[in-house]
């Protein structure tokens, strides 16, 4: 009888032991018109839960275009995402996620950074399993070559500018004359304000405080 009842009472410390343990699944499901319905994605993605023992929690976009960057529900399980509140994102395919390349290498580089997996019915992904995990890797490492075709077509257009003699970065708003810069020291020694100085010689208050190269003035701006 005794043995009887503690293995019932190791048996519930198991179950509770799973319970806890369970992952908590964000279902995003999303329809781009409001005549369409969420119902399917719903339903078969609520069933793939309960066959991997997940709990479920379900984020709807009705009527919201993928191409839309800023979606109520996507926004709202991002942020979610980044509270840990989540441990895999449920998709019934990855154009309900994301519509371009981008912002699907985006989702799924953040995915990666903060240990979330992530699985669409359609593409057979799940990043909970070796292959999925593998796909993760290809997706980031596709994201690190578009940062660097980035990288290299801004150095070699930089490159090119220089080359025809044509100035880099943000131009200075005017330049100043020696008769003026004569001028400016001496209304800030009369006690012109930096501000005041700005305003007169149509310039910012950072151009004014460089022209005077006083870290007094340069504290001014700042603060």
């Amino acid at each position: 009888m005794g043995k009887g009842e503690e293995t019932e009472e190791g048996e519930a410390r198991d179950w509770e032991e799973t319970v806890s343990d369970r992952k908590r699944a964000a279902i995003y499901v999303r329809v781009s018109t409001a005549e369409q319905a969420t119902g399917l994605q719903e339903v078969e993605l609520r069933e793939y839960c309960q066959r991997r023992g997940w709990e479920s929690i379900l984020y709807r976009d009705h009527g919201q275009s993928g191409a839309k960057q800023d979606r109520p529900a996507l926004n709202t399980l991002l942020d979610d995402l980044r509270k840990r509140r989540v441990d895999v994102i449920l998709v019934w395919s990855l154009d309900r996620l994301a519509r371009s390349l981008k912002q699907l290498l985006t989702i799924s580089e953040e995915c990666r950074s903060l240990g979330v997996d992530l699985v669409s019915l359609r593409q057979n992904i799940d990043t909970t399993l070796p292959a999925g995990r593998l796909t993760f890797q290809i997706l980031g490492a596709v994201a690190e070559f578009e940062r660097e075709l980035l990288r290299t077509r801004v150095k070699a257009g930089m490159a090119q500018a220089r080359r025809a003699g044509k100035r880099i970065g943000r131009p200075a708003l005017r330049h100043f004359g020696p008769g003026e810069l004569e001028r400016i020291r001496a209304l800030r020694t009369q006690g012109a304000s930096v501000r005041k100085l700005a305003k007169d010689f149509e310039t910012s208050q950072w151009m004014i405080a460089k022209l005077l190269g006083s870290s007094e003035a340069v504290e001014s701006v700042a603060a």
